[in-house]
C-alpha cells in the first residue's frame, strides 16, 4: 500500500533529532570507524533493496543484488576484510550510518549539499539523469508541461530534493519506495513518477509501452559512498579503494554488468571515478 508522507521535511527533522541525542549518549563520533572495520573484519554495507538494478531482491536466491552490493563487495575486498549487507529504506540511509549502525552507505546515493551537511561523500563512481516516468497518452513532452500535475517520487530522494527547488509549479507527492509509487501511477493518482532513469526502466518495461520517460531532465545525479562524518581515515581508505577499482577496471565491469550494452538498461558508463570536490562545485 503507498504511503503518502505529507511532511516530509518535519520527519525528517525528527529523525536527525533522535540522530543527535543517540551520538550524543554513544560518543560514536569519536571513534576511528577505520580501525573498528579492520579489527571485526567486516564491513557493514547499506544498501537499499527495492531499486533495481541498484540494490534489489534476485528472484531465485532471494538475496539482495546489484550494483550497489558489488561496489560494497568490491570496496570489501580491497579493505580485506568480509562485506556484510544490510538493507535499508531510503529515509534511514543517513540516520543509519549517523548512529553507526552501517559503515558505508552504498545505497542509490546522490549528492547534494544538503546531505553533506550530514554526512561526507566519496569520490563520486558514477552519475545518472533524474527523469519523470509519465503515460504516453498524456502527450507531455517537457517538466513545464507538469506545471500544476501530480508527480510521485520516494520520500527523501534526490528527485524530491531536485524537484522541489528546480520545479516548484509541479505537486510533490512522496511515497515509501518505487513501487508504491508506480501502483499509484497505475492507479492514476499521480500523473508521472521521479526516479534515476536507471531505476525507472524496469517501470517503462513494465507498463507495455504504455509510459515514457520526458527527455527532460530533471537533473544529472553524481552518485558516491555515503561515511560517517569525522571519519577521516575511513574516507581516505574508501576512496584509495575506488581509485584502485577503477584502474584496474572493476568499476567498470560492474557497471557493465549492471548496467552497460548487454543488459536491458543499455547505458554508456559516460563519467569515471571524478572527486567530491570537482562534483561540489557542479553542482549548485
Amino acid at each position: 500500500m503507498a504511503r503518502n508522507v505529507t511532511n516530509p521535511a518535519l520527519q525528517r527533522k525528527l529523525i536527525s533529532a533522535s540522530v543527535l541525542a543517540l551520538l550524543t549518549i554513544s560518543g560514536a563520533a569519536s571513534a576511528n570507524q577505520l580501525a573498528d572495520i579492520k579489527a571485526r573484519g567486516e564491513l557493514v554495507c547499506g544498501t537499499l533493496a527495492t531499486t533495481e538494478p541498484l540494490g534489489f531482491t534476485d528472484a531465485k536466491t532471494r538475496k539482495i543484488v546489484g550494483f550497489d552490493v558489488d561496489i560494497c563487495q568490491g570496496l570489501a575486498d580491497q579493505l580485506g576484510v568480509k562485506m556484510v549487507q544490510k538493507s535499508l529504506s531510503v529515509e534511514a540511509r543517513i540516520p543509519e550510518l549517523q548512529i553507526g549502525r552501517v559503515d558505508v552507505l552504498s545505497a542509490a546515493l546522490g549528492y547534494t549539499a544538503e546531505r553533506e551537511k550530514q554526512i561526507d561523500f566519496s569520490s563520486s563512481h558514477f552519475q545518472v539523469p533524474l527523469k519523470v516516468l509519465a503515460p504516453v497518452a498524456a502527450g507531455y513532452k517537457t517538466l513545464a508541461d507538469l506545471d500544476g500535475k501530480r508527480v510521485g517520487m520516494t520520500s527523501g530522494s534526490t528527485s524530491e530534493y531536485w524537484l522541489r527547488k528546480s520545479f516548484p509549479k509541479i505537486g510533490v507527492v512522496t511515497y515509501h519506495d518505487s513501487p508504491s509509487g508506480f501502483l499509484a501511477l497505475e492507479q492514476r493518482k499521480i500523473n508521472g513518477l521521479a526516479f534515476a532513469q536507471t531505476s525507472g526502466m524496469r517501470y517503462l518495461q513494465a507498463g507495455k509501452g504504455k509510459y515514457a520517460f520526458i527527455d527532460q531532465a530533471i537533473s544529472w545525479e553524481p552518485n558516491a559512498l555515503g561515511i560517517k562524518k569525522n571519519e577521516p581515515e575511513l574516507l581516505a581508505a574508501v576512496n584509495g579503494a575506488l581509485e584502485k577499482m577503477e584502474q584496474d577496471g572493476q568499476l567498470e565491469a560492474i557497471w557493465n554488468k549492471w548496467m552497460g550494452s548487454e543488459t536491458v538498461y543499455k547505458i554508456k558508463r559516460e563519467h569515471k571515478l571524478e572527486p567530491i570536490e570537482q562534483v561540489r562545485s557542479s553542482v549548485k
